[in-house]
């Protein structure tokens, strides 16, 4: 049994590593139009539903950031103060009344595009290796590249603002994509809120199935070594050449 599991991650690691390393033009093509997506919808959205974005600047802060680094600070404060910083925001005037909407990127929310990104661009790697050994005739193998669309799509439904100088302080996070019916009761937006984390949570679970899935058999294709009970490798059944 160990020696079937340990068989089993050797050949999905093999297969995520053939993905990355022979199409890393189609991981970073992914990557990019995942983060492109997430940082434009969520400003677009909240354009059409509410008002069009008029403001838009990075935190004049930054550039303070390497004397910060360089400080007497204890890096702890350091640390906690820096992974929840603001590195920019965009937003939309109330006619002098406020702000009607605003979206704000911070370190969290950055760290979550980033991920779901690499998530994203290493499944649509693996699914053009599979095609390229000859997977695209079989069952559900087309649908597996629609569902990895779907995926990217939902994936901004995750993304949230600080609500508190936008629209009140009902939640602690809010979703943005709430943000376009702020109208709602503070009961309904803290379930929507919850929602949003389950559903980023949820997307980015399945995708990481479908990397290890998919890693799997691109690695049982290329004849991955089985592992000898010594920790050692056998010699590889067959040799696959990546196009």
């Amino acid at each position: 049994m160990v020696q079937k599991a340990l068989t089993v991650v050797v050949q999905t690691l093999h297969g995520i590593g053939a993905a990355l390393r022979s199409r890393s033009r189609v991981v970073l093509a992914a990557a990019a139009g995942v983060t492109g997506f997430n940082l434009l919808a969520p400003i677009v959205v909240l354009s059409l539903a509410r008002k069009p974005v008029d403001f838009f600047t990075f935190n004049p802060w930054l550039r303070r950031l390497p004397e910060y680094l360089r400080s007497s600070e204890p890096l702890e404060r350091k640390l906690s103060f820096l992974s929840n910083m603001a590195l920019g925001w965009a937003s939309a005037d109330n006619g002098g009344e406020g702000i009607e909407w605003g979206f704000v990127l911070d370190v969290p929310t950055l760290f979550r595009i980033v991920l779901t990104s690499l998530v994203f661009g290493t499944f649509f790697a693996l699914w053009s290796l599979r095609r390229s050994q000859g997977a695209g005739s079989k069952p559900g193998f087309r649908a597996a590249r629609s569902a990895g669309v779907a995926g990217a799509v939902t994936s901004v439904v995750g993304l949230t603002t600080g609500p508190c100088s936008l629209s009140g302080c009902g939640v602690a996070v809010l979703p943005v994509l709430a943000l376009a019916f702020t109208g709602l009761s503070s009961g309904t937006l803290t379930l929507v809120s919850q929602l949003s984390r389950i559903s980023f949570v949820v997307t980015l679970s399945l995708m990481t199935l479908g990397v290890l899935w998919l890693g799997w058999r691109a690695g049982s294709a290329m004849g991955e070594p089985a592992v000898r009970p010594g920790g050692g490798a056998a010699a590889p059944a067959q040799q696959t050449v990546l196009p």
